[in-house]
C-alpha cells in the first residue's frame, strides 16, 4: 500500500494517542489532505540512519490554529508497517510517501502471563516510589504502558517489531525482571553506604563451643 509519511524518531504503539505540532508547509499540507480526504499516514521510526519499521497513524482532531498555520493535531496509532520504498515527494505533494505492509498482529495471551508483566510493573513502581494505577487486565496489552517502565529506545524499536502478544509479553517481562534486580541491587546498596559511619549494634557471640 501506499500512504504519506512523516519520518520521526518517535515510537508510536497501536492504539497510542499522537500528540504532534505541526510547522513545516510539507506537513501542514499533509495534514490538511487527512481532513479533506480523511486518508492516513505513516510514522516510520528514523533509527541508526534506516526506516525499516512505522505505524500508521489517523488524524482524530486539531485541536489548536495559531496564526501563523502552524497546528496541534492529536490522532491515534492503527496497523504497524514495514516500510519497502521511500520518496521524499509523494507525486505532485510536498511530503514524502511511499510503499509500506502492514503487519499481521496477534493480541492473544493467557490471563496469567498478562498478571504477571503487571505485577513486575506494579513492583517497579513500589521501588521507584511511583504512584501505580490498577490496570484491568482484561484490557491490558503489551503496549498498554511500554513507554513507562524503562525500555530504552532501541527495545521499543525491538517490540514494535514483534507480531505475537506472547512473545510481547515475554520481552517485557524479561526486561522487568531484570529492572527490577538492578533496582534492588542499587537500594541495598544506598542503605549499606547510610550505615556507614554509624554505630551499629552487634549481638555478642559465644564463643565456648567454636572449634579452630
Amino acid at each position: 500500500m501506499r500512504i504519506p509519511l512523516f519520518p520521526l524518531q518517535s515510537i508510536f504503539f497501536p492504539g497510542e494517542t499522537v500528540p504532534l505540532h505541526i510547522f513545516e508547509p510539507r506537513y501542514k499540507q499533509l495534514i490538511q489532505d487527512c481532513r479533506d480526504e480523511a486518508i492516513t499516514f505513516g510514522i516510520p521510526v528514523y533509527i541508526n540512519g534506516k526506516m525499516e519499521y512505522g505505524t500508521e497513524v489517523q488524524l482524530v482532531e486539531v485541536v489548536t490554529t495559531y496564526d501563523g498555520g502552524e497546528m496541534d493535531v492529536v490522532g491515534v496509532a492503527r496497523q504497524v508497517f514495514k516500510v519497502l520504498s521511500f520518496e521524499n515527494q509523494m507525486d505532485d505533494k510536498l511530503y514524502a510517501g511511499g510503499e509500506v505492509e502492514f503487519y499481521e498482529y496477534n493480541y492473544e495471551a493467557d490471563k496469567d502471563d498478562k498478571l504477571k508483566v503487571i505485577e513486575h510493573i506494579q513492583e517497579l513502581y513500589d521501588i521507584m516510589e511511583v504512584p501505580f494505577t490498577p490496570i484491568d487486565v482484561n484490557t491490558f496489552n503489551s503496549f498498554t504502558l511500554a513507554h513507562k517502565i524503562g525500555l530504552s529506545f532501541e527495545q521499543e524499536y525491538q517490540l514494535l517489531q514483534m507480531s505475537k502478544e506472547t512473545e510481547r509479553l515475554g520481552f517485557l517481562e524479561a526486561h522487568l525482571m531484570a529492572t527490577i534486580t538492578v533496582l534492588t541491587e542499587v537500594e541495598r546498596t544506598r542503605r549499606t553506604i547510610e550505615l556507614n559511619g554509624h554505630f551499629k549494634n552487634f549481638d555478642p557471640l559465644d564463643f565456648k563451643d567454636i572449634e579452630v
